[in-house]
């Protein structure tokens, strides 16, 4: 297969920076898929997708006709990041989470930056995750943030830029090394001669960062990761996870909580739990405090933690970071607390609860995506350019109704990669989630999740909108 007639369209293409001309460090990787045998790289795309099969690397799509369960679309051709783009892109990411978790912790004690009027007090009262019942919590070192999954976008200049956070319960670093392994089986040797940065040893610093959380004088900590169940959407990644680390996968019912301290039930009775890795939402996570009629969570769980008896990686209460209101303020979040300059810019937001903005997103709703501050995955956002008229007189009423929910943004002409389509390829956009580990010092796991919108001309990566991956490989030089 070759990549004649490959049209790289008004965008940055992420693989060729003209028609017929590789970027430098996809060079090589050009040469050896237009090696292979006609037909061969169509016969490893197959059985990729054959071995997602059988492996069930699944997610679960709600309210489909076709059934829940689906298995995650795979490209075999990879994203190539060079080193001194990676390089720049790790230090930004760094900056973000250091003063993303000052910002947290300032927040649920003294409160400073809103007494400084850097943001209005009011947009923190009124984001959804915001937590009340966090307040003068003290997280074991001061971290609120362990493992972040933070979105970018690259224009079409080549610039990247931060789409939004995930503080709470970040997804898909599972996909990342499932994409890994099957890529050394699919493509050996190009991924052998490639120079590509390692992610295996995800699961082994995700353990590590797990057990340095331990309460105080905990010499051998129990580590467990509480997952929502089998029926929630990231429940591979849950078994994956806690597989790969060899922690206790456990659910709600497996927990109590005993004199302010978390036991696991077994089948040789109690046995204490130090450090929980919960893919468990704030709202459910214990009844007493958040919502009562959770049937998923642990009652008295907040007890232990505000206690120090137990630590919980994320923190409750980051969610207050990746409101998307709260996100257009991150420059300025940055700029207060480390004194720089945000080396990632966000996207240009325009935020509805400002009068001159509403008025300005309401006129050009068809050239702008409109996004809930709370919604993910794709769902409570208008694509103006691929939207109908009664969708965005829909989307009006909405903005109109609660201004504070929305924030909008100029549709970016997002980068592209290739992808096979039948017997060629062709160009479609992607963005690219870094997994973030933040023990005292802040490790970005080299590459990340590449979500591919498979729909031609779609603009949304997400799975459960008809996106698929790709492996993401980072060059060391």
């Amino acid at each position: 297969m070759k990549f004649t007639g490959y049209d790289v369209g008004p965008f940055h293409d992420e693989m060729f920076s003209a028609p017929g001309v590789p970027r430098d460090g996809a060079r090589l990787l050009m040469e050896r898929i237009e090696s292979l045998a006609p037909g061969e790289l169509a016969r490893r795309q197959h059985k990729a997708e054959q071995a997602l099969y059988d492996l069930g690397i699944t997610f679960t799509v709600y309210g489909h006709q076709e059934g829940t369960e689906k298995i995650f679309p795979f490209d075999v051709v990879p994203r190539v990041v060079e080193a001194k783009c990676w390089d720049r892109l790790e230090l930004g990411l760094k900056q973000r989470i250091y003063a993303l978790n000052l910002f947290l912790d300032d927040i649920y004690h003294g409160q400073k930056i809103l007494k400084d009027k850097v943001i209005p007090r009011e947009i923190i009262e009124t984001a959804e995750g915001f937590l009340p019942a966090c307040m003068n919590i003290d997280p074991p070192k001061g971290i609120w943030c362990h493992i972040t999954g933070t979105d970018l976008v690259r224009d079409e200049h080549g610039v990247f830029h931060v789409l939004e956070d995930n503080l709470r319960c970040p997804s898909g670093v599972s996909y990342v090394l499932a994409n890994r392994r099957l890529m050394k089986r699919t493509l050996p040797e190009v991924f052998a001669a490639s120079n590509v940065r390692p992610v295996d040893d995800y699961p082994a610093r995700l353990l590590d960062l797990l057990l340095r959380m331990a309460p105080e004088g905990v010499r051998n900590p129990r580590v467990a990761l509480l997952t929502p169940g089998i029926y929630n959407s990231a429940y591979y990644e849950h078994s994956f996870l806690a597989l790969q680390t060899g922690i206790e996968l456990v659910q709600g019912q497996d927990l109590e909580v005993r004199d302010r301290r978390v036991y696991m039930r077994t089948t040789k009775g109690l046995k204490r739990v130090h450090v929980i890795y919960r893919r468990l939402n704030d709202d459910f996570l214990d009844p007493k405090v958040f919502q009562p009629d959770s049937l998923l969570g642990v009652p008295g769980i907040m007890d232990a933690f505000r206690a120090g008896n137990v630590s919980l990686a994320n923190a409750p209460g980051t969610g207050v970071a990746d409101d998307k209101v709260v996100y257009a303020f991150v420059p300025e979040i940055i700029r207060y607390y480390l004194g720089e300059e945000a080396f990632i810019p966000n996207v240009p937001t325009y935020l509805c609860w400002r009068e001159s903005d509403r008025k300005y997103v309401l006129e050009n709703l068809e050239t702008m995506v409109v996004k809930a501050a709370n919604e993910s995955g794709g769902y409570g956002m208008l694509v103006g350019p691929g939207s109908t008229k009664q969708e965005r007189e829909e989307f009006a009423g909405r903005v109109k109704a609660n201004p504070r929910n929305y924030i909008a943004q100029p549709a970016l002409k997002l980068s592209r990669a290739p992808v096979i389509v039948d017997d060629h390829f062709e160009g479609r956009h992607v963005d690219l989630r870094p997994y973030i580990l933040h023990d005292g010092d802040v490790r970005v796991i080299p590459g990340g999740l590449t979500r591919v919108a498979l729909k031609k001309g779609s603009l949304v990566v997400n799975s459960s909108q008809g996106g698929g991956s790709k492996d993401t490989w980072v060059l060391k030089h």
